[in-house]
């Protein structure tokens, strides 16, 4: 006799159910939502999933950067409102909705990247120092996850710098230098 139970994928989205019966399937204790897609309550939250929650929604093409990277990375406890995603210039990417997203068009190195189960996210480095250059305020939310995408990683603000160094002209690297020392003073 064999096992006729079935194993559900970690992730599920209404692409794979109905988001009703995804709904329902919550309201029973059975899911737990994982911004805008679910997954098995037996599932540990970790990174691998909420990449994979991306993965479900936007084209592989995408890479999570700042906020939602580091809500990836588990520094922040909830999907930010509006995903920050980028697009390698060379990519090509035209998402058709843009409904909860900002895309930007970026210069990207391999080496600042990482993929987490089926989605590439920017690392941790890479994250502080975009958060640092491109944040409107630096304020007690920016500060934090800077501090845990620091500690996670055990960097330094000299490891920004030089991240910043490797690349001539950075706009914002002043004032991300700046907001870095006074962060993690």
């Amino acid at each position: 006799m064999h096992d006729a139970r079935v194993r559900l994928n970690s992730i599920l989205s209404p692409a794979d159910l109905p988001k009703a019966e995804l709904d329902a399937a919550r309201l029973d204790g059975e899911l737990f939502s994982v911004d805008g897609c679910f997954a098995p309550i037996d599932e540990p939250d970790r990174a691998a999933l909420r990449a994979g929650s991306l993965a479900a929604r936007f084209s592989p093409r995408l890479i999570a950067e700042q906020r939602s990277a580091a809500w990836v990375w588990g520094v922040m406890d909830r999907p930010p409102h509006t995903h920050q995603l980028c697009a390698d210039l060379d990519a090509r990417v035209r998402p058709t909705d843009l409904t909860g997203i900002e895309v930007r068009e970026v210069v990207i190195d391999e080496a600042d990247l990482l993929t987490v189960g089926d989605f590439r996210i920017t690392s941790a480095v890479r994250t502080v120092v975009d958060l640092a250059r491109f944040s409107p305020t630096f304020g007690s939310e920016e500060i934090g996850i800077v501090r845990g995408l620091t500690e996670m990683g055990r960097h330094s603000v000299g490891d920004y710098v030089t991240q910043m160094e490797r690349r001539r002209n950075l706009p914002g690297k002043r004032r991300a230098i700046e907001r870095l020392s006074v962060a993690l003073s």
